[in-house]
């Protein structure tokens, strides 16, 4: 049986479990957004976790391979809701991430060019910085309203 979680934060909703089988695997992926404010965040569960019983890296880099296009899709009119294949993810793991922890992240368009767009962004766990992600995504073709973009 699950082990129970803490509530999720107060103003987050699960985006939907839409647009392939990675999000319903390793989500709920959740979402706040309140005017310019933009965070995304998951409950480390037991099935994220290495045997140290911490947040497995993977996840992590996972966590940060969503959260940079998914806030690009909601804070660049010039990309919209189009496809943003990732060429380049970078990751400074910054500290754990234990099971049962508040995971949630933060990013930032830096630029957006004809075909790529440069964004950053800061992932916590419980408040404390975990993650230090940029990333390069590819501009690709525009996708349908299945898609949790």
């Amino acid at each position: 049986m699950p082990e129970p979680h803490p509530a999720v934060p107060d103003g987050f909703v699960a985006l939907p479990r839409a647009g392939g089988e990675f999000f319903v695997v390793n989500g709920p992926i959740y979402l706040r957004q309140q005017g310019e404010l933009l965070q995304f965040g998951f409950r480390v569960d037991a099935r994220h976790c290495n045997p140290m019983r911490i947040c497995h890296g993977g996840m992590m880099a996972s966590f940060c391979d969503m959260l940079l296009p998914l806030t690009v899709h909601r804070k660049s009119a010039e990309v919209g809701r189009r496809f943003l294949p990732t060429i380049s993810l970078q990751l400074d793991y910054l500290a754990p991430s234990p099971l049962g922890a508040w995971v949630q992240g933060e990013a930032q368009v830096l630029r957006v060019t004809r075909a790529l767009v440069f964004a950053q962004g800061l992932v916590t766990a419980d408040g404390v910085p975990a993650a230090r992600c940029s990333g390069v995504m590819k501009i690709g073709p525009p996708f349908g309203d299945d898609l949790p973009g």
